[in-house]
């Protein structure tokens, strides 16, 4: 039986969790040795070693030593005393819950290293300096990482090509027991009805001040709370007659608790400590069949929002509590209902069985290179082949990676043999929507405009009623003042010198040679855009020879335009020097520039929007979201979300999961980004397609959403900033639906892109004060606001750049896919510039090239039809 050593910052005897689930189980395959860190104790440095469970070994070492933890005044003495922990010649699988171990690892000549990251340990209190430089060393030389929820799994897989997402599970049998309520614990005998209990650390995690109100608002309930104070002082935890302190219990003690409680809570705080962490004790109560109240921790409200109450805030979680005690029966029965349908998806002994099959078959030593911005070309470690699933169906007519408006798009026009593989906890891609607050915010700002009928219909089959249209409302702010977009059209209101500059140039751009001067807007640092560059205000154009994006700007507006407005919106969002970007996106065509209508916006105010998307669409309640559920009932396949499709066998017709499911297709659309398409493909791709993939470029977007108490804030719906600010746009949120504010509250989206040549300046929490301190200076936030939620979201893949080696590097890789039965559809992976509408002619398109459509198609168009009359 090989040896399993787990290096473990939590005591074998503490609080019974994610470690001692997994070990329990994973001692049927392995001799398992887990190392706590050190306890203080004088006299000669020893190891403790006690036996408390079948193939199971505690290695409690102990030293003289004061400093905590595997502290670096540590490390000599702990090496002496592992030094014998397996004879000479053995080399262990090595299991890290803490990074701070790996300097322990020198000496034990690993066969294996696998990292299980429960929780983002860097943002707890009193973390190590070290933690974070020790993780990312043990993330470029582990051969396996775990992540225990996926948040978490989203903030590391980037990081190592093996990760896999293993989500706290339940022992379901042990905490059914609970179910007989005449089991409750005779501790709690005295404490009266209603009792709302939890159990679990009570730490710096913990909201406290939650508890206290809770309390008080309603003397009449009893608050039961199970388990050990850490690093807070007990002196600070809220005291009163119906709050009781239960102490730290043993695990067969649990149930019973639970089984006389009537709301069970998880009233966590939120902070950067609980960013990640995916609770055990959710899954727990819900064996036990009791309702519960949450705070929004993400791994809990996304996956279980629709049978756990989440609520923010003592008036809103005490509102959630009364909901949960006043519940009827039939109410009680529904849920319990849904709560067995989720337990029976996930157990401790599934989760560790599936572990041991990935440590059994991945390749001793082949350590996974770290993934990252500095090194985005790196191909990811082999992935083992496991064999197919027997329990489900393992092969499909058409396999779709990716769930966004293309992939669903494509899904809604194959037959039942499709299978959709999304690999984040919901569908949607980037038009995905979030919660916060009462308020609704998308991942950057999207709306629904299109020419074409098709899809036109299909916004009428997707939302039906539920939907807002409304015309336009673009402004830009430069000079302290708004002027409607697209800038050239409407000068009226900026200063009297830049509406001449502005006017001259595009009468130079119209008849003379403005060559010459273009240097002058060149040397313009602070610059913004968004990439939807407004070439339809013309009313000529000739067949332009312009070499790059930077001399079209100077041809078709001309200097002065370029000078306030073109060059520094576009280097904003672009990142790159103009002159290293093509003009293809823009059409073939040079446009020259409508002088009529130009002068026209200069002398009075424009009153009209222009453009393609002068009136827009927008869901009416639930965001753009709304939109990617609509297909859910057309679908006729099935869509699996947390599939993270880290393998795809080209030869094979095989696409491999993280969680180590495989499944074979005749037909492949793929959505997924196309240099991450081509990394899974690995070895099986020739060079010369790997080199092209490695050679497309991107921009990435950070949203910073906020949320203030000032109703009717603005009465646009999206603002460009060419000047001083850290973002390029803000989308207004709360005017593309009112259903996106809570009552008294108005959201909007900061924009911000960057990339290698233009890197984020500040991150986490500084980024957003950053964004919320150029809000005030440009006037969306005023004096007197107050802040009522504030986050951020990534695109790490959001623009696609066309530079001048785009259209070659993107025809090599597709010329290639084609094949080997691989569509590809979609912005990312056709690499191309589309908007929303486009995406959905995409799927559509990806549809009919791969023989399907035909029945989908009929049954849509029969649809639309019906619902046009």
């Amino acid at each position: 039986m090989p040896t399993l050593i787990v290096f473990c910052h939590l005591r074998w005897d503490f609080v019974f969790q994610r470690p001692q689930h997994l070990m329990t189980r994973l001692a049927e395959h392995y001799n398992v040795l887990f190392v706590e860190e050190p306890v203080y104790s004088e006299g000669q440095a020893h190891l403790q070693k006690t036996a408390v469970a079948p193939n199971i070994t505690v290695c409690r070492p102990h030293t003289a030593i004061h400093a905590p933890g595997f502290h670096d005044d540590q490390l000599p003495t702990l090496q002496t005393l592992l030094k014998d922990l397996v004879p000479d010649g053995e080399q262990p699988i090595v299991w890290f819950y803490t990074p701070m171990a790996l300097p322990l690892l020198q000496g034990l000549h690993p066969s294996k290293v696998i990292y299980d990251c429960m929780d983002e340990l860097a943002a707890f209190k009193n973390a190590p300096k070290q933690l974070l430089q020790r993780e990312s060393a043990l993330l470029n030389i582990a051969d396996l990482v775990f992540t225990g929820g996926p948040s978490l799994y989203q903030s590391k897989r980037d990081r190592h090509a093996n990760a896999h997402c293993f989500s706290s599970s339940v022992d379901a049998k042990h905490f059914r027991q609970a179910q007989d309520r005449d089991i409750s614990h005779p501790d709690q005998a005295h404490i009266p009805h209603p009792r709302l209990g939890f159990y679990g650390v009570i730490d710096e995690r913990f909201d406290t001040e939650l508890v206290r109100a809770m309390a008080e608002a309603h003397p009449e309930w009893n608050i039961v709370l199970v388990g050990p104070v850490v690093k807070i002082d007990p002196a600070h935890l809220p005291q009163g007659p119906n709050i009781h302190y239960m102490g730290q219990r043993n695990y067969p003690d649990l149930p019973k608790f639970l089984a006389g409680w009537d709301v069970c809570l998880l009233p966590f705080a939120l902070n950067e400590s609980t960013k990640f962490i995916s609770p055990t004790k959710v899954l727990e109560y819900m064996a036990a069949e009791l309702p519960s109240v949450s705070t929004s921790i993400t791994d809990v409200k996304v996956p279980y929002g629709d049978v756990v109450a989440i609520a923010d805030g003592a008036k809103d979680y005490i509102a959630a509590c009364e909901r949960m005690l006043a519940m009827t029966e039939g109410d009680k029965l529904k849920m319990a209902k849904r709560m067995r349908e989720v337990v029976a998806g996930t157990s401790w002994d599934l989760t560790a069985g599936r572990m041991h099959e990935l440590i059994r078959n991945v390749v001793p030593g082949n350590r996974a290179q770290r993934l990252s911005a500095a090194n985005p070309e790196a191909l990811p470690a082999t992935v083992n082949p496991l064999p197919l699933a027997k329990s489900a169906k393992s092969s499909y007519r058409n396999i779709v990676i990716g769930s966004g408006p293309t992939g669903l798009s494509a899904a809604y026009h194959l037959d039942a043999d499709t299978l959709v593989l999304e690999r984040n906890a919901t569908i949607g891609g980037w038009c995905r929507s979030i919660q916060d607050k009462g308020f609704t915010f998308d991942y950057a700002g999207h709306i629904m405009f299109s020419n074409d009928p098709y899809v036109l219909k299909m916004y009428d089959v997707l939302l039906g009623d539920n939907v807002h249209w409304q015309n336009r409302e673009a402004w830009v702010y430069s000079k302290n003042v708004y002027t409607r977009y697209p800038f050239q059209g409407a000068l009226y209101g900026l200063p009297p010198k830049v509406i001449s500059e502005c006017v001259m140039g595009a009468i130079e751009a119209r008849y003379g040679d403005n060559g010459a001067d273009e240097q002058e807007a060149r040397q313009i640092d602070d610059c913004c855009a968004d990439g939807t560059l407004d070439a339809c205000n013309t009313d000529k154009s000739v067949k332009g020879e312009v070499k790059n994006f930077e001399q079209f700007i100077y041809k078709v507006w001309g200097k002065g335009i370029a000078k306030h407005f073109a060059i520094p919106y576009n280097k904003k969002i672009w990142t790159v020097p103009l002159n290293e970007m093509e003009t293809s996106w823009l059409g073939g065509r040079v446009p020259l520039p409508n002088l009529e209508e130009i002068i026209q916006g200069a002398l009075e105010p424009v009153a009209k929007p222009m453009g393609p998307n002068a009136r827009f669409g927008y869901p009416l309640k639930g965001g753009f979201q709304a939109l990617m559920n609509g297909f859910l009932p057309h679908i006729q396949g099935k869509i699996e979300t947390n599939a993270d499709v880290v393998q795809v066998l080209p030869r094979e017709h095989v696409v491999a999961l993280a969680d180590g499911r495989r499944f074979r297709y005749d037909q492949l659309v793929s959505t997924m980004p196309l240099p991450e398409l081509i990394r899974v493909i690995g070895d099986q791709a020739p060079e010369e397609v790997r080199a092209a993939a490695k050679g497309l470029r991107h921009v990435s977007i950070r949203c910073v959403n906020i949320g203030i108490d000032r109703p009717n804030a603005t009465d646009k719906h999206w603002i460009y900033y060419p000047e001083d600010s850290i973002f390029h746009r803000i989308f207004v949120q709360g005017n593309a639906s009112p259903e996106c504010n809570p009552s008294g509250g108005f959201g909007f989206t900061c924009e911000i892109s960057y990339s290698p040549h233009k890197p984020l300046p500040v991150e986490g929490e500084a980024l957003i004060q950053r964004a919320i301190e150029d809000c005030r200076k440009v006037g969306m936030i005023q004096e007197g606001d107050t802040i009522l939620c504030a986050n951020q979201v990534d695109m790490p893949i959001a623009y696609v750049l066309y530079d001048h080696n785009r259209a070659k590097n993107v025809e090599i890789c597709k010329n290639w896919l084609k094949q080997h039965d691989i569509t590809l559809a979609g912005r990312y992976s056709e690499w191309e510039y589309y908007n929303s509408d486009h995406a959905l002619l995409a799927g559509k398109k990806a549809a009919e090239a791969i023989g399907g459509g035909v029945h989908q198609t009929a049954a849509s168009a029969k649809a639309v039809g019906a619902k046009a009359e």
